[in-house]
C-alpha cells in the first residue's frame, strides 16, 4: 500500500483525501498552464527568426565592403522602410498582447467563480456526508444493540433421523435449528467436512429459513457412516447426528461393519451434560528431541464443570491418526493435565500432535510439531535410521517388510538396507539378505510357520551402516487362509460344529495344480508371484514348487529345489536383466506332486515405479521469528511418493541441515526453530521406496521475521506548547507495533464547534523534519523523538494554520507496513493562545512500570515550553482515582526522570500529576494520568540474579506474554545499557539475560528490564554487595570443580601391545568410589580388565592385555566421593582408535621382532665433519653367524671394511653427496632366529635435510672471501669443504641480493662458490655478503671492495685483461704442419698451415736456423694473409733438416719446428714415430718489437 496517497476508504477518517478534491478546478488550471506554454513557445520563435535575419543582413553588409553613393542611398532607404514595418509590427504585437490579457482576465475571473463554486458544493457534498454517516453510526448502534437483545444461541428443534436404505437409493437427511445471529451449518461425514466439490453431484446441500438437508444421490455400500451436522454462531454451537446404513441386495455379501461416531461428537449417553468448557492454562509447544531421549507432551486445563464421575474425553493424534498406547508412549488424562509420554522417541514419533478435548459441547484442540533428530551415527558419516517399518501379506514363511528411508543432506547418499529379523522372545538378530537392497521393499522368505516375529532395518551408504530402525510390531507366520476354510456345521438343535473344508473334500490324494498364478510385484531385483490352493487340496500339508524359464528357451529351471514353499507366493530373485520369464507353479503332499499350473503371461525383472521428479517452484515466506512456511509445487511424476524432505541453508554458506526428518505428505510445511533475523535459504526433495528425486531449485532468500500486522493505536494525546498560531503536540506510540516498525501517523484536527474532521497530513509523519507552508490544512513540522526506557517512543509535532482563541481537537493513527491502524480517541479540547508565563510548561509522557501490591516506577519526559529559565527539577503527585486531593509524593525536587512510588494500597487505582520546577516556580501540571491498579498481575515475575553452568554471573527475566515484535529492554539506573564492554545480553525466546562480563563494584546500581509490545511487563532488582559477593562465590564455586583431577582419562601403551588408561585425582577419600565405563556398559576387574585404585596417589588404572578392533568406543571414569563427583572421558572412535590401535600392534610386533637380530635404532643419517653423509644404525641381540648387508636399490653394495656386528654400530659413508646418490638404502640382519630391515630412502625432503646439514658444516668451515683477477674481470671466491649448486646460497652487493646475469655470474665447483664481476666500473664498489643457509641460521662472510682493495684489484684486471687481449691477438699457427716430415728423395714437399694475427702477423721461413733462400728449388706463399704454404721441388737428401716458421706481430707471435727427413729411392723408409701436431715456441712481444 502506498504511503505517500491513501484512498479514504483505507483510513478510518471521515472526510475525503485532498487528492479527491476539486477534480474540474485542478482540470482547468492545468487547460490553462498549457495554453500559456504553447503562446510563450511561439512568440519566442518569432523573435528568435527576426534576429536572424536582421544578422543575416548585418553580416552581408559588412561583407560588401565600400559602395557607391547610389548604392549607399538605395540601402538607406530600404533600412528606413525595414524600421517603419518594424515600430508597425511591434505596435501590432502589443496590441495583440493586450487583447490576448484581458481575454485571460476575462477567463481568469471565470475561472474562480468556477472554482469557488465547485469548493461550496463539494462543500455541501461533504456535510451531507457527514450527517449520512453519523445517521448510519447511529442506526448500527440501534440495530447492534436490537441484536444484543434478541440474540441467543443455536437451537435444534427437530434432530436427525437415521435410516437404511438399499444400494443406488437416494437418502434425504434434514433437521431444523434456530439462533441469532443466523447459525452456519457444517456437514461431517465419520468426523471429515463434506467437500460438494470433491464429489460432484454426490451431495446436495440446501438450507431454508432454518430447514438444512443433506441429500445423498445413489447410495453406495461405502456411504455406510455417521452423519453429523454442527450448527455454529458467536453465543455458541450445537450438533446432531444419526446413521445411514446402506445394504446390498444380497445379505449373505455383505461384510460386518460398524457405524460409528464421529471423532469428537460423542451419543449423548456417554457424557449426560451438554458441555464442558475448557480453558488451556499451559500448553505444549513446538519441540525438538532426538533419538533414545525421552520427552512428555503435555497441557493443563481448567474443566467446568469439574465432575469426578464424568469427563470429557481427550484423544491424541499425530498427523491426524488417532493414537493409543503402546510400550512407546504413556497417555494420561485427569486432574487438570493431559499428557502423552515417549520412553524412547525415534523419527517415526516425529509429527504435528494434536491433543483434542472432546465433549458433547464442542471440541477444544491444540495442537504443535514434534521434531525428532537422527541420534549420533555409530559412524562418522553413517545415515540416519530408517522409519516407518511395516509388515504386510505375512503367511506361512514369507511376509513383505516396507520403510521410509532417512534424509541425507551432508551425508553421502544411501546405497542399500538390510533387513534384520529376530524371533519373538529371543534376542538373536539374522540378517535376511546378504546384499544391500536397493528400494525400501523387501520380500522376507524362510520362515518358520507358527513362529511370530519382528523386524528391523539399516541403511547403508560409502561411510558405514546407521543405527537399525524401531522394531515393527510382531507378525505370525501363519497362513490368513486357514480362517476361511474353517466353517461351521449346524446339527440338530442349536448345536454346530467347527471343520475345516479339507474334511469335505473326500479323500482327494494328489493335489491339483495351483490356479491363478501372476506376478504380484515386479523389481529390477525380484519377482513376487501369488497363486490360489488348489482345488481339490487333500488333507495332507501342502508344498510348492516353483519352475522358470527364459522365453523361447523351451526348458524349465526348478526354482527352490533345496527348500519348499508352503506359502502360495514366492520372491525369485537372480533373474538376468533385460530377459523375460515365464513361471509356472507345482503342488505337492506326501502323496505326489501335481500337474503344473498354466503358465504365466511373459514377465521381466524391471524396477516398475522409477525415482519421482523433482518439486517444482519453492515459495517460503514469514510465519513466526523463529518459524517459516515452505510451499511448493508437487513433482510431474509423483508415482507412489512417500513424502517430501525439506532442507534449509543460511544464505551465504553451502552447509544444509534437514529441517524434517520423516517423509511428509503434503506440499506445505513449518519450518521451526529458525534464529530470529537470519536469512535461510530452502529446498525440497520427493521421496518413494525407490529413492529421493534431485533437490529442487532453491527458494528465495527469505529473513526470519513474524508476520506483519497493523499496529495498535496511539494514545495520550497532550499539549505541550502554543504560540497563537500552532500547536506543539505529543503522544504516546501505539503499545503493539504490528511487528513492524511504524513509519508514521495520520494526523486530523477539527474546530469544536465543527463535526467533520479534516486531516492535518495527507501522508504519514515520519521521524524526519517535515516543514509545509503555513496557512494550509495539513501543514506540519515533526519536532522530535524521544525514547523512554518501558520500550515506548513520544512524538511531537507542531500542527500551523491554526486560528488562535479557538479550541481544537485531535486524534492520530499509526501506519506501518499492513496497515494504518486505529485512531486514537480525540483529544481533549486544546484552546489556540500563545504561552508566555515564565514557569515551565508541563511534563509528558508519563508511563509506569514495575506495577507490585505496594509500589510502581513511573517516568516521565522533560516539558518542551521550559519557561524563561531551566528545568530544575520536578515534584510527583497522585491521588486516588475517585479522590479530589492531590498529595505530594517527594517533599524535595528531583532532578531525575524517574521516581518510585511506594507505600500504596494494594488493590486500589492511582492517578499521577508531574510538575516541572524552574527559578521562577513551578510550572503547569502534566496531564493527569491513566489510572494504575496498584496489584501486581497474576503470574508476575521478577528479574533472577544467578550464575550459570559455566560459573558466568547473569540477571535474568522471563515473559510469556511476548509477541513476535517484543523486545527486551535492559537498563541501568532506568537508563539503557549500552556497554558491551561491561554487559552481554542474551534472548532466547520468552527469556532474555544480561550477563555481568567482568563484575567488580562498578556494576553494583538498580537493573530494569521493560518488555515491548506487551501490557507493561517489566521488572527491575537492585544488586547491593552483599548480594554481588554471594553471586561471585557461588561463581567460583561451579567454575571450580568439587573433584580436580591432576590428568584426565588419558591411554599410555607398553611393551606386547598392552594398553594402559588412567587418570589421576588431586585427592580421594577411603570411602570414595569409582568405575570404569566402555562404550555405555560398566566394565569390572577381570583377566581382560585388569582395573585398580591407588588412593593415596588418587590414581585410578585399567590395563588391557589385548588390545583389538572391538574394543574401539568411548572410555569413561566416573568418581564418587561423598557429594561430589567427578567424570573423564576419552573417545577412541575412527582415527583416535586407529591410532591406538596400530600403535599398540606396532609394539606387540617390536616385541616379537626383538627376539631375534634386530634394529635398536633403526637405520638414520647425520653428516660429518668432512662433509661426508654417514648412514648409521644400531643392532643388537647378534651372534657369530648373524649376516649384514648395505644395499641400495635393492643391490648389494660394496664396502671397504665389513661392519664390526660386536660393536653394535653400523656406518656408510657417502662422499660428496649429490643427486646421483639418489635411491633406497637397505640395511639387513639375518640369521637362524630370524631377520630384519631398516630401510633410509634418499630422496624428497630427506635429501633436502641432507643439503641444509651439509650447508651447516660448510658454513662453518667456510673460508673469508678472497680476490682473484682474470681477464674477464674480478673474481669472488669462498673455500669450503664441500660445495653443490643445490645449496642455498645468496650473493648481496650492498645488502642486496645479486641475481646472476651477464655482469655478475654465480658458480662454483666442489670445493669453493665464487661471483664473477665482469667489466667492473665505479658502480661496483662496495660491501660483498656471502650468504649460505642451513635451515635455520645464515653463515656469512664478507668483503669490502672499495678503496684500495678496489684499485688494486681493478689494476690486475687491466694487466690481465691487456696480456689477454695480446695473447688473443698474437700471431700464431692454427693447424697445419706436423713436427716430422718424411719424403722420397725426387718428390715435391709441400708444407701447408693456416696463420692468424690482429695485426696480420709476418711470416718467415727459416732451415736450420737459418734464413731459406728463395728460388725455384725453394718457393713460399701466402694467401689471404691466413694460407701460408712452402714449396721444395725435386727434394734431394740436402734437403734434410729442421725448417721453422716464425709467425709474428707487434703483440708477438710463436716458432714452429718441423724436421724433414728424405731418403732415397729403394731405401727402407726410416722407422719413426708417427707425426703429430708441431708444438709451438712462444715469442714475446718485446722479442718481436726488436726483431722488427
Amino acid at each position: 500500500m502506498s504511503l505517500v496517497t491513501v484512498p479514504f476508504y483505507q483510513k478510518r477518517h471521515r472526510h475525503f483525501d485532498q487528492s479527491y478534491r476539486n477534480i474540474q478546478t485542478r482540470y482547468l488550471l492545468d487547460e490553462y498552464a498549457s495554453k500559456k506554454r504553447a503562446s510563450t513557445q511561439a512568440s519566442s520563435q518569432k523573435s528568435l527568426s527576426q534576429r536572424s535575419s536582421s544578422q543575416r543582413a548585418s553580416s552581408q553588409t559588412s561583407l560588401g565592403g565600400t559602395i557607391c553613393r547610389v548604392c549607399a542611398k538605395r540601402v538607406s532607404t530600404q533600412e528606413d522602410e525595414e524600421q517603419e514595418n518594424r515600430s508597425r509590427y511591434q505596435s501590432l504585437v502589443a496590441a495583440y498582447g493586450e487583447a490576448k490579457r484581458q481575454r485571460f482576465l476575462s477567463e481568469l475571473a471565470h475561472l474562480e467563480e468556477d472554482v469557488h463554486l465547485a469548493r461550496s458544493q463539494a462543500r455541501d457534498k461533504l456535510d451531507k456526508y457527514a450527517i449520512q454517516q453519523m445517521m448510519e453510526d447511529k442506526l448500527a448502534w440501534e440495530r447492534h444493540t436490537f441484536e444484543e437483545r434478541i440474540s441467543r444461541a443455536p437451537e435444534i428443534l427437530v434432530r436427525l433421523r437415521s435410516h437404511t436404505v438399499w444400494e443406488r437409493m437416494s437418502v434425504k437427511l434434514c433437521f431444523t435449528v434456530q439462533g441469532f445471529p443466523t447459525p452456519v451449518v457444517q456437514w461431517y461425514k465419520d468426523g471429515s467436512l463434506i467437500c460438494q466439490a470433491a464429489e460432484p453431484g454426490k451431495y446436495r446441500i440446501e438450507s431454508n429459513y432454518g430447514v438444512h438437508t443433506l441429500e445423498i444421490n445413489r447410495a453406495d455400500f461405502d456411504d455406510t457412516a455417521t452423519y453429523s451436522a454442527v450448527a455454529t454462531n458467536a453465543h455458541g454451537q450445537v450438533s446432531t447426528n444419526a446413521a445411514v446404513v446402506v445394504r446390498r441386495f444380497r445379505g449373505d455379501e455383505e461384510p460386518f461393519r460398524s457405524v460409528g461416531l464421529p471423532i469428537g461428537l460423542p451419543l449423548s449417553s456417554m457424557i449426560p451434560y451438554t458441555h464442558f468448557d475448557v480453558q488451556f492454562l499451559e500448553k505444549f509447544g513446538v519441540t525438538f528431541r532426538r533419538e533414545g531421549e525421552t520427552v512428555t507432551l503435555k497441557c493443563t486445563m481448567l474443566v467446568t464443570p469439574d465432575l469426578k464421575r464424568v469427563q470429557p474425553r481427550a484423544e491424541w493424534y499425530r498427523d491426524d491418526v488417532l493414537l493409543k498406547e503402546s510400550k512407546w508412549t504413556k497417555m494420561f488424562f485427569g486432574e487438570g493435565q493431559a499428557s502423552l509420554s515417549f520412553s524412547h522417541l525415534h523419527k517415526d514419533d516425529e509429527g504435528l500432535y494434536t491433543l483434542r478435548i472432546v465433549s458433547r459441547g464442542g471440541v477444544s484442540d491444540h495442537s504443535a510439531f514434534l521434531f525428532v533428530r537422527d541420534a549420533d551415527p555409530l559412524v562418522t558419516g553413517a545415515p540416519g535410521a530408517p522409519m516407518d517399518l511395516q509388515c504386510h501379506d505375512a503367511n506361512r514363511d514369507y511376509v513383505i517388510v516396507t520403510w521410509k528411508p532417512p534424509n541425507t543432506t551432508t551425508e553421502s547418499p544411501v546405497m542399500g538396507y538390510f533387513v534384520d529379523r529376530c524371533e519373538v522372545g529371543t534376542n538373536n538378530w539374522v540378517q535376511c539378505n546378504d546384499a544391500p537392497v536397493k528400494i525400501c521393499k523387501y520380500p522376507v522368505t524362510g520362515l518358520f510357520e507358527g513362529r511370530s516375529y519382528i523386524f528391523r532395518v539399516r541403511a547403508v551408504n560409502s561411510a558405514g551402516i546407521s543405527r537399525p530402525s524401531r522394531v515393527s510390531d510382531a507378525v505370525a507366520a501363519l497362513d490368513p487362509l486357514d480362517l476361511r476354510r474353517l466353517q461351521a456345521v449346524h446339527l440338530e438343535g442349536e448345536k454346530e460344529i467347527a471343520i475345516y473344508q479339507d474334511d469335505l473334500e473326500g479323500d482327494a490324494q494328489v493335489p491339483g495344480p495351483p490356479t491363478g498364478v501372476h506376478a504380484s510385484e515386479i523389481s529390477r531385483n525380484y519377482v513376487v508371484l501369488s497363486w490360489e490352493p488348489p482345488t481339490p487340496r487333500g488333507k495332507d500339508p501342502l508344498m510348492y514348487f516353483i519352475e522358470k524359464s527364459v522365453v523361447g528357451s523351451g526348458s524349465w529351471q526348478r526354482v527352490n529345489a533345496q527348500t519348499a514353499v508352503r506359502s502360495p507366493r514366492y520372491a525369485v530373485f537372480d533373474l538376468m536383466e533385460g530377459k523375460s520369464y515365464v513361471f509356472r507353479v507345482l503342488s505337492a503332499n506326501r502323496h505326489g506332486l501335481s500337474e503344473p499350473s498354466e503358465i504365466t503371461s511373459p514377465i521381466q525383472a524391471q524396477d516398475v515405479t522409477v525415482v519421482p521428479s523433482a518439486p517444482g517452484r519453492v515459495l517460503a515466506s514469514r510465519n513466526t521469528k523463529t518459524s517459516v512456511v515452505v510451499q511448493w509445487d508437487r513433482p510431474k511424476h509423483e508415482e507412489d511418493l512417500l513424502g517430501y524432505y525439506v532442507d534449509c541453508c543460511v544464505a551465504g554458506t553451502n552447509l544444509w541441515e534437514p529441517c524434517n526428518h520423516k517423509p511428509i505428505g503434503y506440499n506445505r510445511f513449518v519450518v521451526h526453530g529458525l534464529t530470529t533475523g537470519e536469512q535461510y535459504i530452502f529446498r525440497v526433495k520427493a521421496v518413494n521406496a525407490v529413492g529421493m528425486s534431485e533437490n529442487s531449485q532453491e527458494s528465495d532468500v527469505i529473513k526470519v521475521q513474524a508476520a506483519l500486522t497493523v499496529p495498535s493505536h496511539p494514545y495520550g494525546i497532550t499539549l505541550l506548547n502554543c504560540d497563537g498560531h500552532s500547536m506543539t503536540l505529543g503522544w504516546k506510540v501505539p503499545k503493539f507495533s504490528g511487528g513492524s516498525p511504524i513509519l508514521g501517523y495520520y494526523l486530523d484536527k477539527r474546530e469544536v464547534h465543527h463535526k467533520n474532521w479534516h486531516e492535518v497530513n495527507s501522508s504519514p509523519s515520519k521521524p524526519t523534519i517535515l516543514t509545509l507552508p503555513s496557512g494550509l490544512w495539513g501543514a506540519t513540522d515533526l519536532r522530535g523523538v524521544t525514547y523512554t526506557p518501558t520500550g515506548g517512543l513520544s512524538f511531537l509535532e507542531s500542527v500551523d494554520g491554526l486560528t488562535e482563541g479557538s479550541l481544537y481537537e485531535f486524534k492520530i493513527a499509526a501506519v506501518n507496513l499492513a496497515g494504518i491502524g486505529e485512531p486514537s480517541d480525540p483529544s481533549e479540547h486544546f484552546k489556540c493562545e500563545a504561552w508566555t508565563m515564565p514557569e515551565p510548561g508541563p511534563a509528558y509522557d508519563l508511563t509506569f512500570c514495575e506495577v507490585r501490591d505496594t509500589s510502581l516506577v513511573m517516568l516521565w519526559k522533560a516539558p518542551v515550553y521550559s519557561g524563561s529559565s531551566p528545568v530544575s527539577g520536578y515534584f510527583v503527585d497522585f491521588r486516588e482515582e475517585d479522590a479530589g486531593e492531590w498529595i505530594t509524593v517527594n517533599q524535595t525536587t528531583t532532578a531525575s526522570r524517574y521516581l518510585k512510588v511506594s507505600d500504596l494500597q494494594q488493590g486500589k487505582t492511582y492517578v499521577f500529576r508531574v510538575r516541572a520546577v524552574n527559578a521562577n516556580g513551578v510550572g503547569k501540571p502534566s496531564d493527569t494520568s491513566e489510572p494504575v491498579l496498584v496489584e501486581a498481575r497474576p503470574g508476575t515475575k521478577e528479574i533472577s540474579a544467578g550464575v550459570d553452568e559455566q560459573g558466568n554471573i547473569y540477571l535474568g527475566f522471563d515473559c510469556q506474554e511476548m509477541t513476535d515484535a517484543s523486545q527486551f529492554t535492559w537498563c541501568k539506573s532506568y537508563e539503557e545499557i549500552s556497554d558491551d564492554e561491561r554487559f552481554k545480553i542474551e534472548t532466547v525466546g520468552d527469556h532474555s539475560k544480561l550477563y555481568l562480563k567482568n563484575p567488580d563494584k562498578e556494576d553494583l546500581g538498580t537493573y530494569s528490564v521493560s518488555v515491548s509490545d506487551t501490557d507493561g511487563v517489566s521488572s527491575s532488582f537492585v544488586l547491593d554487595p552483599e548480594e554481588l559477593e554471594r553471586l561471585m562465590a557461588l561463581s567460583n564455586e561451579i567454575k571450580n570443580p568439587t573433584i580436580p583431577l591432576k590428568s584426565e582419562l588419558a591411554y599410555e601403551i607398553f611393551d606386547k601391545g598392552r594398553v594402559r588408561f588412567w587418570l589421576q585425582a588431586e585427592h580421594l577419600s577411603p570411602d570414595a568410589s569409582y568405575r570404569f565405563i566402555i562404550n555405555d556398559r560398566e566394565v569390572s576387574d577381570s583377566e581382560i580388565h585388569r582395573i585398580k585404585c591407588d588412593k593415596a596417589t588418587g590414581i585410578i588404572e585399567m590395563v588391557m592385555d589385548r588390545f583389538s578392533i572391538e574394543n574401539e568406543g568411548t572410555y569413561t571414569v566416573q568418581i564418587h566421593d561423598g557429594k561430589a563427583k567427578s567424570q573423564s572421558s576419552l573417545v577412541l572412535i575412527g582415527d583416535a582408535f586407529k591410532t591406538v590401535l596400530e600403535e599398540a600392534e606396532f609394539q606387540r610386533k617390536e616385541f616379537l621382532r626383538k627376539q631375534g637380530p634386530h634394529f635398536a635404532e633403526y637405520l638414520h643419517w647425520d653428516v660429518t665433519e668432512e662433509c661426508e653423509v654417514r648412514l648409521v644404525c644400531k643392532v643388537a641381540n647378534t651372534k657369530k653367524e648373524t649376516v649384514f648387508k648395505w644395499l641400495k636399490d635393492d643391490v648389494l653394495y660394496e664396502t671397504e671394511t665389513l661392519p664390526n656386528l660386536e660393536r653394535g654400530i653400523c656406518e656408510l659413508l657417502i662422499p660428496k653427496l649429490s643427486k646421483k646418490d639418489h635411491g633406497e638404502y637397505k640395511a639387513t640382519l639375518k640369521d637362524d632366529r630370524g631377520q630384519d630391515v631398516s630401510i633410509l630412502e634418499i630422496a624428497g625432503k630427506v635429501y633436502d635435510d641432507m643439503i641444509l646439514a651439509m650447508s651447516r658444516v660448510c658454513g662453518k668451515s667456510a673460508s673469508p672471501l678472497k680476490v682473484l683477477c682474470t681477464p674477464e674481470g674480478i673474481r669472488l671466491q669462498c673455500f669450503m669443504k664441500y660445495f653443490t649448486d643445490e645449496m642455498k646460497v645468496n650473493w648481496c652487493h650492498k645488502d642486496a641480493k645479486i641475481s646472476s646475469s651477464e655482469h655478475m655470474r654465480i658458480g662454483g665447483s666442489e670445493e669453493m662458490a665464487w661471483l664473477q664481476i665482469c667489466e667492473p666500473t665505479e658502480k661496483d664498489k662496495g660491501k660483498y655478503t656471502f650468504e649460505i643457509f642451513d635451515g635455520k641460521d645464515n653463515h656469512q662472510r664478507s668483503l669490502d671492495l672499495s678503496g684500495q682493495a678496489f684499485d688494486e684489484a681493478f689494476a690486475e684486471f687491466q694487466q690481465f685483461k691487456a696480456a689477454a687481449f695480446a695473447e688473443k691477438n698474437r700471431g700464431r699457427l692454427i693447424g697445419g704442419l706436423p713436427d716430422v716430415v718424411t719424403i722420397m728423395e725426387g718428390k715435391t714437399l709441400n708444407l701447408t698451415c693456416t696463420v692468424f694475427g690482429n695485426p696480420d702477423p709476418e711470416v718467415i721461413w727459416f732451415k736450420n736456423d737459418q734464413d731459406i733462400q728463395l728460388s725455384e728449388h725453394f718457393s713460399v706463399k701466402v694467401e689471404q694473409a691466413k694460407y701460408v704454404s712452402m714449396t721444395i721441388k725435386g727434394v734431394t737428401s740436402e734437403d734434410s733438416g729442421k725448417y721453422s716458421i716464425n709467425i709474428k706481430n707487434k703483440y708477438g707471435g710463436e716458432k714452429i719446428d718441423v724436421t724433414v727427413s728424405v731418403y732415397k729411392h729403394g731405401e727402407k723408409i726410416p722407422d719413426m714415430a708417427p707425426p703429430q701436431q708441431a708444438k709451438p715456441k712462444l715469442i714475446p712481444a718485446s722479442a718481436s718489437a726488436a726483431g722488427q
